[in-house]
């Protein structure tokens, strides 16, 4: 359900959670990369879309069964270990090459505006999110790093959302208070920790509104309740 705006001098600050709420992979698959295939097939060209399929799927379960966000090198070398590939450095270097972040991330068209708009209003903002170390430098290249003053990424921290110290690192580091933030997420259940944390929260669901969290279908309103 979308919600009635929050009393104007409660809230001082929002916690944006960062893929599905600020951007999004280029082509639908967050891991690994867009060019992951590209890169292994130079190194072993005989490797089917078959293979690769169910390395993938053990990457993904090996990411649900790590308490915090794993190293890209640990990561790879599971959806390598799968697909019978020996990972060795030169392999690893190449996985994570640094290439422009808008070759495989975009943001959400209703991101820079509201991003710009709550910062005419003085609001403060940080980034909470499962997400590896350079989670920073992949918003700079997308052009929104400047709106954030801290960043707590669960590689970082070792733990994962709904961990309360992700939600805690955050607001301590803008010096304020869980009632003073308003945390938002596209993962309900992360926004109904955040709220029995003392947070305000709300749910990004660009598709449909869920009925029990309180929730926004669109970024931009997130300035009415400012």
């Amino acid at each position: 359900m979308t919600t009635s705006p929050a009393p104007a001098t409660a809230l001082r600050a929002v916690l944006f959670d960062s893929g599905g709420v600020l951007m999004q992979p280029i082509g639908g698959r967050w891991n690994p990369r867009a060019d992951f295939e590209e890169t292994v097939l130079v190194h072993a060209p005989s490797i089917t879309p078959q293979q690769f399929a169910a390395a993938i799927a053990a990457g993904d379960h090996f990411f649900a069964a790590s308490s915090s966000t794993p190293g890209y090198d640990d990561y790879h070398r599971v959806v390598l270990r799968h697909l019978g590939v020996d990972a060795t450095p030169e392999l690893l270097a190449d996985l994570r090459r640094e290439v422009p972040p808008s070759t495989f991330l975009e943001t959400y068209p209703d991101v820079e505006a509201t991003l710009e708009g709550l910062n005419r209003r003085g609001v403060r903002m940080a980034v909470v999110s499962d997400a590896w170390p350079n989670l920073p430098d992949l918003h700079a290249g997308l052009g929104i790093s400047r709106f954030f003053e801290a960043y707590a990424i669960s590689a970082v921290l070792g733990c994962n959302k709904p961990d309360p110290r992700m939600y805690h690192h955050a607001s301590t580091a803008l010096g304020l208070a869980p009632a003073q933030c308003l945390f938002v997420d596209d993962d309900p259940d992360l926004v109904t920790a955040a709220i029995g944390l003392g947070y305000a929260g709300r749910t990004m669901c660009r598709d449909s509104a869920v009925s029990d969290v309180p929730s926004i279908t669109s970024l931009t309103q997130l300035l009415d309740l400012f």
